[in-house]
């Protein structure tokens, strides 16, 4: 039987590891739903996404029960999936694709006391919140080792859909490699597609052929690093280490950590503290995103710069963005000294100097 003193024990070791008041532990656990846009599979962004699902499961044990629905298309299809999991009781509801927001939105006021969280968008309501990673941190965090690593200074990216998110993405790559061979230029081809190894492949092939020696995407599945692997040239991990995918052509990894926000959720909603119409924004220093895994064979001086680098992110003496900045026109976007900010690089719809090509339906 188990005691008085074993409960509060153990109670208390919870609460204390999740930094909640013991009073926060729920007697029954609660439902809590992950919409996601891809298969969970072993890499990239909807893997990073059910990591955070489990780091939620690991952190609440007993007082939680997750469930994930995978490979839901964005659109009317993604309405029908949110609306199932809020009648079926899930108290909280993570939507994780861009495409989603819409039908997030219109089922969130259907169901008022249910908390709604959008991944990447920008509508809220009382009972829905948004949040979203500083991917542009890693994205130049990878720049700067590809322009270090790069032989002809051609770099590519397999881009998925031009929204501002991808955009800002490419151009954070192309600073960060620019910023150490001031001479190197990004080609974009887009997929239209988060998810489609073989259009992403075929990208990739194509980028090699056009001269790029280092490759980043902004997709979810390894195949462009299984490319690179092929054809000999370097590449990087997307949303999650890749290493297995192509272990010699994995320079590093762009890796994101939703479960720093989905356990924050979890652990406040369980506390009745939880104010769900948030717009959060996390990047290096709330520990949501990073550049890991850096492949063993590279350089000294190449790990200490990126190391470098990373460090003027987080004491913000060397911001992403920090200008002077041209877009491709040659117009300062950016004063000197100046950071970028943030409502501008949620709008960016343009390339900087350096990247190739035009924005569709951009500038």
């Amino acid at each position: 039987m188990t005691t008085r003193r074993t409960v509060l024990k153990w109670t208390a070791a919870l609460a204390a590891a999740a930094a909640l008041p013991a009073a926060a532990i729920a007697a029954e656990p609660i439902k809590i739903g992950f919409v996601y846009v891809g298969p969970v599979g072993e890499a990239g962004w909807t893997f990073a996404h059910d990591l955070g699902r489990r780091a939620v499961e690991a952190a609440f044990p007993g007082q939680v029960k997750t469930t994930f629905i995978e490979s839901v298309p964005e659109g009317a299809d993604a309405e029908r999936v949110v609306r199932n999991l809020a009648q079926d009781g899930h108290r909280i509801i993570f939507t994780t694709s861009f495409g989603y927001m819409d039908a997030t939105l219109k089922v969130a006021r259907q169901f008022p006391k249910v908390v709604f969280q959008h991944a990447t968008g920008f509508k809220t309501a009382a009972n829905l919140g948004t949040y979203d990673v500083r991917t542009y941190e890693g994205a130049y965090l990878a720049g700067v080792l590809a322009g270090k690593m790069s032989k002809s200074g051609n770099l590519g990216v397999v881009g998925s859909h031009p929204i501002p998110e991808v955009i800002r993405n490419i151009n954070a790559y192309t600073i960060g490699a620019r910023s150490v061979n001031p001479n190197a230029t990004t080609r974009v081809i887009w997929v239209n597609s988060w998810f489609d190894p073989g259009k992403e492949r075929q990208a990739a092939l194509t980028l090699i052929a056009q001269g790029a020696d280092v490759l980043m995407q902004n997709t979810d599945s390894p195949a462009v690093l299984q490319a690179a692997q092929e054809k000999g040239v370097h590449a990087f991990g997307w949303d999650s280490d890749m290493t297995a995918f192509g272990p010699k052509a994995q320079l590093a990894a762009s890796e994101i950590n939703w479960g720093v926000w989905y356990t924050k959720v979890v652990g406040e909603v369980l506390a009745g503290r939880f104010e769900p119409k948030q717009q959060v924004w996390y990047g290096l220093k709330e520990g949501a995103i990073d550049l890991g895994h850096l492949a063993a064979t590279l350089p000294d001086d190449a790990k200490k710069l990126v190391a470098e680098r990373r460090q003027g992110i987080l004491d913000g003496k060397r911001p992403v963005f920090m200008g002077p900045l041209r877009n491709q026109a040659g117009k300062e976007v950016v004063a000197a000294g100046q950071d970028l900010a943030d409502k501008d690089k949620l709008a960016m719809n343009y390339y900087v100097e350096g990247v190739q090509g035009t924005v569709p339906g951009g500038k």
